[in-house]
């Protein structure tokens, strides 16, 4: 099920792009995209937040630390560096530097746990990569910028502290629903923030805009953006990192790419190229190549070792499946159009 919730999530981020581009047509600026749809989220989650906070109590400090840390560099830095990045470099390539975050991740586990990913993500990695330069049609209009490249991999960064606090954490877990309201709350003030201070562009519209080819009133993809893309996407999302673990889903969030071209097909007529559908396919491959991974680790366990694993899960997610220690075994670790991503 870890699976269901992560695609679903990748397809309610991919829808965002489509969406964000009727309003941006309308005249709208990216920052005021955002602003108004991680704020959205934020108030459509606010009274359901507070019910579950007067059952489970308030959050401890360091769940709070988390909390806000969350927001400022999972949705409001990452917004603010992607922005940025495209000022000097094609939308196509600041995504790319943007999806580097699963290769951070597997760096990032590989020091901390001393434990070396094994050939098959290794693999998928490459492929997948190998698969978002031909959807991203990184060949029209390449251009690399040194500040551009600095801001995009600044991106890839946020984008993987998107997934970390997103795992689970054990006896200190943060409920989903309550790390993606203070998320969106504490991103959507901050971006509110850099806007009203002319950091970022901030201009809004109402009006009639076209979706699918047809005139929608403006608050139609307003809505949507906010239902769908922020408040389904993020909550769906922290349940498959936590059900996947985070080297997992970060590579199962790269099919995002793909989702964002089929939803651009349908709703603003943006046919895809015979490359971007190699492309999608070879994500697609190094995606089943990661998960693939960890389903063999999986059955080649022996019953009651997969019980006495299953007892301690919330371990196992801190450094994922898939993964091999230096020493070579299998033991349990110790521990555009898509502007509008968040």
């Amino acid at each position: 099920m870890g699976l269901v919730f992560a695609l679903i999530s990748a397809a309610g981020f991919g829808l965002s792009g489509s969406l964000a581009r009727s309003l941006l047509d309308l005249g709208w600026s990216p920052a005021a995209v955002v602003a108004v749809r991680v704020g959205g989220a934020f108030l459509v989650l606010l009274i359901p937040c507070v019910l579950l906070l007067r059952r489970t109590g308030l959050p401890t400090s360091r769940q709070s630390t988390r909390l806000v840390a969350y927001g400022v560099v999972a949705v409001a830095l990452a917004q603010l560096c992607y922005f940025s990045a495209v000022q000097y470099l094609s939308v196509g390539v600041a995504l790319l530097l943007e999806y580097l975050a699963p290769v951070l991740l597997i760096g990032y586990f590989w020091l901390r746990e001393h434990r070396r990913p094994t050939r098959a993500v290794l693999a998928g990695a490459a492929v997948s990569l190998v698969g978002l330069v031909f959807v991203l049609d990184l060949t029209r209009g390449l251009t690399l910028n040194p500040v551009g490249v600095g801001w995009g991999l600044g991106a890839a960064i946020c984008l993987s502290v998107y997934f970390l606090p997103s795992e689970d954490a054990g006896d200190d877990q943060v409920h989903p629903l309550l790390l993606t309201t203070a998320g969106t709350g504490v991103g959507g003030l901050l971006i509110g923030a850099m806007g009203a201070i002319g950091l970022l562009p901030f201009t809004a519209h109402t009006g009639t805009t076209v979706l699918a080819g047809s005139p929608v009133a403006w608050w139609v993809p307003v809505g949507l953006l906010v239902t769908v893309t922020a408040v389904f996407a993020y909550l769906t999302g922290i349940i498959g990192v936590r059900r996947l673990g985070t080297s997992i889903a970060s590579f199962v969030a790269l099919s995002e790419v793909i989702f964002a071209a089929v939803f651009a097909a349908v709703l603003l007529a943006q046919r895809p190229t015979a490359g971007q559908l190699f492309g999608g396919v070879l994500v697609l491959a190094g995606i089943a190549l990661v998960t693939s991974a960890r389903g063999r680790r999986e059955t080649a366990r022996p019953q009651p070792e997969r019980a006495k694993e299953n007892a301690f899960a919330s371990v196992e997610n801190r450094a994922p499946s898939g993964w091999t220690s230096e020493r070579g075994d299998n033991a349990l670790p110790s521990t555009s159009e898509e502007e509008a991503r968040g």
